[in-house]
C-alpha cells in the first residue's frame, strides 16, 4: 500500500494503517488522554495513601474528604475491601497510573508499539475497570460510603479502558467486523456518557433519601 493510500484509508477511516515494522502509533488525543487520566489517578492514589497512612498511625484520624455521612472516606479506609491484596488498594494505582502517564506521553512523543503492547495494555486497563467496578459496588451497596478520590479514580479508570479499546478496534489490534469498527470509530462518547450517567443514577438511587434532604 502506497503512502497516499494509507493517507486515504486513515482519513476515511475505512481501514488503519497495518502494525508493520515499526508497530502502530495513536492520535495525539489518545496520548493526552492518557496523561491526563493517569495524572488524575497518581493524585487520587497518593492523597489515598497519605490519609492511609494516617490512619495507621492514628485510629480516630479523620481524614478531609470525609464531610457528611455518605462522602466519608475513612468508612472506606477501614473496611476490608480497602486491602483487598492485603495492603491498600491505592498503592496499586500508585504504580498503574504512571505507566498510563508514560504511554500517553511516548504516544504524543510519537512512539509506535508493536501489537502485543497494546494487547497488554488493553489486558492492563481491562483489569482496572473491573476492579473499580467491584469497588464501585462495594461502596455503593456494601460500605455504604463514598471516597471523592476514589470516584476520581473511577472516572479515569474508565476513560482509559473505553479509549484504549476504541484505539484498538479502530486499528484491527482487536479483530472485529467493519461495521462494528465504524460505529465505534464515530459514536465513540456514546458508551462514556452512558456508563458515567448509570454511575451517577446508582449513586443517586442509592441515597435519595439523603440527597433530596439537600434540595
Amino acid at each position: 500500500m502506497t503512502t497516499s493510500a494509507l493517507d486515504e484509508a486513515r482519513m476515511h477511516g475505512s481501514r488503519q494503517e497495518p502494525e508493520g515494522r515499526g508497530g502502530i502509533g495513536a492520535s495525539r488525543a489518545l496520548g493526552v488522554l492518557l496523561v491526563v487520566c493517569g495524572l488524575l489517578g497518581l493524585i487520587a492514589s497518593w492523597y489515598i495513601t497519605l490519609d492511609e497512612f494516617q490512619l495507621y498511625k492514628n485510629p480516630n484520624f479523620v481524614p478531609a474528604c470525609s464531610i457528611n455521612p455518605i462522602i466519608s472516606c475513612g468508612n472506606i479506609m477501614k473496611s476490608a475491601q480497602a486491602k483487598v491484596f492485603g495492603f491498600p488498594n491505592p498503592m496499586i494505582g500508585l504504580v498503574a497510573y504512571p505507566v498510563l502517564m508514560c504511554v500517553g506521553m511516548g504516544l504524543l512523543s510519537g512512539a509506535r508499539f508493536r501489537r502485543w503492547f497494546w494487547l497488554g495494555l488493553q489486558a492492563g486497563t481491562l483489569f482496572g475497570v473491573g476492579f473499580v467496578t467491584w469497588l464501585q459496588d462495594q461502596s455503593l451497596y456494601s460500605i455504604g460510603s463514598l471516597c471523592p478520590w476514589c470516584m476520581l479514580a473511577w472516572a479515569v479508570t474508565i476513560a482509559a479502558f473505553w479509549y484504549t479499546l476504541v484505539h484498538n478496534i479502530k486499528h484491527e489490534v482487536i479483530p472485529v467486523g467493519g461495521g462494528v469498527r465504524r460505529a465505534v470509530a464515530e459514536f465513540h462518547w456514546v458508551v462514556p456518557v452512558v456508563w458515567y450517567g448509570l454511575l451517577i443514577m446508582l449513586i443517586l438511587v442509592r441515597w435519595w433519601s439523603y440527597w433530596s434532604t439537600l434540595l
